[in-house]
């Protein structure tokens, strides 16, 4: 049986059918038989409709035109938010020819769409070694305009020429005819459409001989970073501005930002050249033996770390439904709105329609109205909390991705590019190396009182002088980021007790229990755990919260406040709630 929210108003109008008629031809032999009821002398006979058969064909028509209207509630929802928080999905190029190449096709996915709060359509030129046609792109594109809903172009640059010795489907870009397909792709797709998104594939890890001679005596790094740069100017941005003035071309960072330099994405560099940037936002199932290891935090993290990079620029977070199942799946939507998206992206629509993703759509829809509700709280809000820095291009050696564990222990982080001193409580790990001006930099903070957090693999890098200062807390994370996830509740109340005391506040949880700090006025609290928990916040000064909202839906969060601690007695297994309250949360310096 169909899903209520799938059946449109040609099977409302069957349902209806199934009402007996008294006008049909059915009771007119009927009437017939019995005589004229309205003739004189006449008996008169009223059919009775079985309760069963009349009952259950209101009922069905009722719910259908409900869904109906819930469907289009949620597509003039997004309408009126979209400045707030865009819904976005992308037809690949298979797409393209597999479903959007016919009007029905066309129709279903139009349909779709609006029944899931999309009002952003990408539709894509180039994917595999494959190019879409010309007119069934074009025919895509004009009929969603028509329906109301933005329309940009894509490109995934996979197999588009010489092979790299790497990753499959990637390729060598010294090769200069890999470099004229490239122009090609991008040539043809600007002369559809005013704005198109790099899929994120557009790196490089070949070590072919042409590329050995090429790279001479750089690092691999410096060599792909220089060479990505050069090539998304004069093979990308520079021809497609010649067929459309008015293109503006997105690249997209994929979710490995640890990566980045090793495979040519310059962040510095490509974030300015390009019009816009957006981020991969998928983290999956920890446990999913294909796609698992990347916790839910790592959203978050690489967003706001982006959003500090590229400011107004950054547009997007892009997520997918490989290796999630529905709770897992709506986190990822989650994170990417509490990490301050304008737009979050459902990759893709094909792969949507099989497998987990149609019960993942189902439930990403219960939890649209919380979403754009939360990206009221959280848009333009600045962070507070523990800075973070990353700086760019800069080596994690075996701490890959500690940033994401240690949002997950309930550290509300800062994610930013730059290691700074007038912040509050800091947390470094190896990747500070990058900055020549570590050393005097943590002297300051250590020197003003400033409780820094370092990694054991980074204070093995550092002097001996700085081990033993009262203000900086070493954590063992032995080269295995994941077991921090280990550390129990006990163990990591005194890190978060020394971290945050000059924040005004003290926050007691188990782990994998993230904090979330937003302005004056919004705090968040979300449980990945697969139990109820129970947490506690407490500030230095009385507050007054509120419950703002609590996601999914259905979950639970029991809330008291007395005075300046703020009790969570209950919150259900994988629950966000946000609290507010008017006075102010921030205790200032």
């Amino acid at each position: 049986m169909k899903r209520p929210d799938l059946i449109n108003a040609a099977q409302c109008d069957a349902a209806k059918s199934q009402i007996p008629n008294p006008h049909s031809q059915t009771d007119v032999s009927l009437r017939a038989k019995r005589g004229n009821p309205e003739s004189k002398g006449a008996k008169r006979y009223r059919r009775v409709w079985p309760l069963s058969e009349f009952g259950t064909a209101v009922v069905l028509c009722i719910s259908l035109l409900v869904s109906g209207v819930r469907a289009r509630s949620l597509w003039d929802l997004a309408n009126r938010n979209k400045e707030t928080l865009r819904i976005a999905t992308l037809f690949d190029a298979r797409d393209v020819q597999r479903r959007l190449s016919t009007d029905k096709g066309i129709d279903e996915a139009i349909d779709w769409c609006q029944k899931t709060s999309v009002t952003h359509a990408f539709i894509e030129s180039f994917r595999d070694g494959y190019t879409a046609e010309r007119q069934p792109l074009e025919q895509a594109r004009d009929r969603f305009r028509a329906a109301g809903f933005d329309v940009s172009g894509c490109v995934t640059p996979t197999k588009v020429g010489k092979d790299s010795t790497g990753w499959t489907g990637i390729a060598c870009y010294t090769d200069d005819p890999t470099q004229k397909r490239i122009q090609e792709i991008f040539e043809y797709t600007a002369s559809m459409f005013d704005q198109i998104m790099i899929d994120d594939f557009w790196f490089t890890d070949c070590q072919c001989d042409d590329c050995r001679k090429a790279r001479g005596e750089k690092s691999w790094a410096d060599f792909r970073c220089d060479l990505m740069t050069r090539i998304s100017r004069e093979r990308i941005l520079q021809p497609a501005r010649a067929v459309n003035p008015n293109v503006k071309i997105i690249i997209k960072y994929p979710q490995w930002y640890d990566q980045f330099h090793n495979r040519g994405y310059e962040v510095v560099r490509q974030t300015a050249d390009f019009d816009r940037i957006w981020v991969g936002t998928e983290t999956r199932d920890y446990a999913d033996k294909r796609w698992g290891g990347t916790v839910q935090y790592e959203a978050y993290y690489i967003m706001r770390w982006l959003g500090a990079i590229g400011g107004a620029k950054c547009g997007g977070g892009w997520f997918d439904p490989f290796g999630t199942h529905e709770a897992t799946y709506v986190e990822q939507a989650r994170q990417t709105v509490l990490a301050d998206a304008k737009e979050m992206l459902l990759f893709c629509y094909g792969a949507l329609q099989r497998d987990t993703g149609p019960a993942n759509v189902a439930k990403l829809r219960t939890e649209i109205p919380g979403l754009f509700q939360l990206a009221k709280l959280v848009r333009n809000q600045p962070l507070w909390g523990i800075a973070a820095p990353k700086p760019p291009n800069s080596d994690a050696q075996n701490e890959q991705y500690v940033y994401d564990f240690i949002g997950m222990l309930g550290l509300p982080l800062v994610p930013t590019e730059e290691i700074r001193t007038d912040v509050r409580a800091a947390f470094l790990p190896v990747h500070a190396l990058k900055d020549p001006q570590l050393q005097i930099k943590l002297s300051s903070m250590l020197n003003a009182g400033t409780p820094v957090l370092v990694t054991d693999g980074l204070t093995r890098k550092l002097p001996p002088t700085f081990i033993g200062d009262k203000n900086l807390t070493i954590l063992k994370v032995n080269g295995k980021p994941n077991s921090l996830l280990d550390l129990t509740r006990e163990q990591l109340q005194p890190i978060r007790d020394k971290l945050l005391a000059p924040l005004g506040l003290r926050f007691e949880a188990p782990n994998k229990v993230a904090l979330y700090l937003f302005g004056d006025h919004a705090v968040a609290v979300e449980n990945f755990n697969d139990e109820t928990i129970t947490a506690a916040l407490e500030f230095v000064k009385p507050v007054k919260a509120e419950t703002a909202l609590v996601l999914p839906v259905e979950g639970q969060a029991e809330v008291a406040c007395d005075s300046g601690r703020i009790e969570f007695t209950k919150i259900t297994p994988r629950t966000l709630v946000v609290l507010t309250q008017t006075s102010g949360f921030v205790v200032r310096p």
